[in-house]
């Protein structure tokens, strides 16, 4: 974990979006301390009339390149949210010319109790995960 979904506007590329789930995994994995085979990554693609995307009085300037990335994560630590933050927005903007004014990331914390990876087990429980 986490599960990352990534809301984007329709348009791109297979190429474009593999690209774009690589680069977010990549930073998510160093950033976030992943353990191997960690990689939960969802993409919804929208019409535009299907997201509003603004920006709480900040004055970006939001294009149809914009991705909304939602992360479900146990907690972290402070650094490491801001230095994920930090470093994809950089990575995407260097490797899949999104600009960092059309990146917006939110994480919700829960715990290790509130995930089965499959069989209906609680693995982070019953011991199969640390």
């Amino acid at each position: 974990m986490p599960m990352m979904r990534i809301d984007m506007f329709r348009g791109r590329s297979k190429k474009e979006i593999k690209n774009i789930l690589d680069i977010s995994y990549q930073v998510a994995t160093e950033e976030l301390h992943l353990l191997p085979r960690d990689r939960y990554q969802i993409v919804t693609q929208h019409d535009s009339e299907e997201m509003i995307i603004e920006d709480v009085g900040l004055g970006f300037n939001r294009t149809n390149k914009f991705l909304m990335f939602s992360l479900t994560s146990s907690p972290r630590k402070e650094a490491d949210k801001e230095r994920f933050y930090a470093r994809l927005v950089k990575e995407l903007q260097e490797h899949a010319d999104v600009e960092p004014a059309d990146v917006m990331i939110n994480i919700t914390s829960n715990t290790k109790a509130d995930w089965s990876f499959g069989n209906g087990e609680a693995q982070f429980m019953n011991g199969k995960l640390d």
